[in-house]
């Protein structure tokens, strides 16, 4: 869909700024090998400039969201002479063991807003949070925005906005924010990720993307300068200790996007025209991120989000039965079994709750967040924490059935369960396998590629007939024996990413690739030929949300809210429904025609096929 804005500029009134100067630094990335050694010789060189005022962190401060990478960032930051304003990148809230808190605790907030001379510096960072997706403004965060542009003593005021990514579509809701920063007098935007000096225009605001910190191949890193002079922003590219080059300049003027013809694109929710008979029955907004799946008992779903809070609500309308506070974010999909209702928080305890009326059963407070998935059997709760450790819980008491230290990053995904045996991956490159009786570690599998990023520990595992697969960020498929750990099997062939399937009846596998495609593999020891390919035509996705089969229905929501329902047997596109732009969870199937969803704007929705 596209639609049309004015744009004026007023070039009558100039900003007469005074002169100031302040360093730019991004993608810093401390866990990469010179990022330490980069970062220092940046610090020194700043504070050797004593015209430089300040200095913008506009994110990705490390490779992987670490408390240790993130506390020696902090530390060689802290060098710095002069005051300095910073905001997380994907890398600081994608790969979080903290649930992205860590950064809150060393630096007290990941947004900021200053004044400096005549201008507005604000702040503010898209994630992803937690999940493999677009940047994503958070509802949250955008409320924050709305309420500090409301109490400008001055609606004319000139703006200077640092994010990380570009806001374009590679931010699921980029527009969101566009549209708030065309109603203020936005003079730029500041963001990083693309680890190059770029120039961009976004929708006739003027966008600069600033060069990674790092050195790259190059002998030396470097950052940027930026100087407010007058009626310009000038920006120069710096090499410590070498050279300072100007690279790029921006007008500064008054600026109402109010009259020239330009054009724009907006999400397409067309398709919902074409498939009539897929209707939302309710909503609820929680106003916070949902990272996580609901789940369905009786007559009430479970869920819980980014503020903390944990709710019940009814299936029947979709209101508040009951909410539970914790005391820091959640992103643990729930497990409920009678009456018990059992989750992690990053506030790095494992909650059970009375299913029925919210009250507290128990509370095991482990050592770090516990972002991980439970299952439940046998009355036993299986969970992985970011404390690197896999517990075993009585599901009554709440005590310590065994615990596994022997893990080197953090658990997010939701384990499997067969014959006796917890299957599951961590952030540390390997995937475990341990007796659920004792904890002892049955086996342990390391894939063919070195790095953490390469882990498979997003993929929620499927198993049958003593295989398990999973599907990791390698773009291979992988099939182990479950009692000895051996390959039998493992493909790069589909380029997969994070995300499978299982049916109901144990016999089919269902693979989503990076581009376009679902499929169908028979669930056996050898490599087969698909049982059926469709092309979805979904393009390139990189969610973490899973594939489910409810009688013989496959529910699939892609990166962009686009929501598939597949005929399991033949592969045939049954219906389509788009319900928004951002990142869809793994869907909760209660009927081959009737799901649940949770998404990163904070919402539950039941939808129903009605034929």
């Amino acid at each position: 869909m596209k639609k049309y804005f004015l744009i004026l500029l007023i070039t009558s009134s100039l900003i007469q700024a005074q002169q100031f100067k302040f360093a730019w630094l991004t993608d810093i990335h401390i866990g990469y090998p010179t990022a330490e050694e980069d970062l220092r010789r940046s610090v020194y060189d700043i504070n050797s400039a004593e015209d430089i005022s300040f200095t913008i962190i506009s994110g990705d401060i490390t490779a992987t969201g670490t408390l240790e990478e993130l506390s020696l960032a902090k530390n060689i930051l802290a060098d710095l002479t002069k005051p300095y304003y910073i905001i997380p990148g994907n890398h600081d809230t994608k790969w979080s063991e903290s649930g992205c808190t860590d950064f809150l605790r060393l630096w007290g907030n990941d947004r900021f807003v200053f004044e400096y001379d005549k201008f507005l510096f604000i702040g503010l960072h898209q994630g992803p949070r937690m999940r493999m997706a677009d940047g994503h403004w958070a509802p949250e965060d955008l409320r924050w925005f709305d309420s500090l542009i409301v109490s400008l003593p001055n609606s004319n005021q000139p703006i200077i906005f640092v994010t990380h990514y570009p806001i374009d579509e590679e931010i699921a809701n980029w527009y969101e924010m566009l549209d708030r920063l065309k109603n203020v007098n936005t003079q730029i935007v500041l963001f990083g990720h693309g680890h190059n000096n770029k120039i961009y225009d976004f929708e006739s605001i003027a966008g600069v993307m600033g060069r990674s910190n790092l050195r790259a191949k190059d002998a030396v890193g470097g950052y940027n300068i930026v100087e407010v002079k007058n009626d310009s922003i000038y920006f120069s590219e710096r090499t410590p200790n070498i050279k300072t080059k100007l690279w790029h300049k921006v007008h500064l003027q008054q600026r109402n996007y109010e009259a020239l013809l330009v054009e724009q694109k907006r999400p397409y929710y067309s398709i919902n025209q074409k498939y009539p008979e897929v209707k939302p029955i309710w909503e609820f907004n929680s106003g916070n991120t949902i990272g996580s799946s609901a789940v369905v008992k009786d007559n009430s779903v479970y869920v819980g989000d980014a503020s903390g809070y944990f709710y019940s609500l009814s299936l029947l309308d979709g209101s508040i039965s009951w909410k539970y506070k914790t005391q820091n974010s959640i992103y643990s999909t729930p497990a409920v079994k009678c009456n018990y209702v059992v989750f992690g928080s990053a506030d790095s305890s494992i909650y059970c709750l009375n299913a029925e009326d919210g009250n507290l059963i128990w509370k095991y407070k482990t050592n770090a967040a516990v972002l991980g998935c439970p299952v439940i059997e046998d009355d036993i709760v299986f969970i992985g924490g970011s404390d690197r450790i896999f517990r075993a819980i009585d599901l009554e008491t709440g005590k310590l059935v065994w615990e596994f230290k022997g893990l080197n990053g953090f658990v997010e995904t939701k384990p499997a369960f067969y014959d006796d045996k917890i299957l599951f991956g961590a952030w540390d490159e390997h995937f475990y396998c341990l007796d659920s009786e004792t904890g002892k570690l049955n086996w342990k599998w390391k894939g063919d590629h070195t790095g953490t990023f390469y882990s498979p520990a997003a993929c929620w595992p499927v198993v049958s007939e003593g295989i398990v697969f999973f599907a990791a960020p390698d773009r291979k498929l992988t099939a182990l024996d479950i009692e000895t750990g051996n390959k039998l099997w493992r493909t790069g062939k589909y380029k997969v990413r994070e995300t499978v399937g299982l049916s109901e009846d144990g016999e089919k596998l269902f693979i989503r690739t990076m581009t376009d495609t679902i499929l169908a593999l028979s669930v056996s020891d050898k490599l087969e030929e698909p049982l059926w390919i469709t092309n979805c035509g979904f393009g390139y996705d990189i969610s973490s949300s899973q594939i489910v089969e409810n009688d013989g229905t496959l529910f699939y929501p892609t990166k962009n809210g686009m929501i598939y329902l597949l005929d399991s047997e033949t592969g045939k596109i049954l219906w389509q429904h788009k319900s928004t732009n951002g990142l869809i969870n793994t869907i909760t199937a209660l009927a081959n025609n009737k799901f649940i969803t949770t998404d990163f704007n904070g919402k539950v929705n039941l939808i129903t096929i009605i034929e």
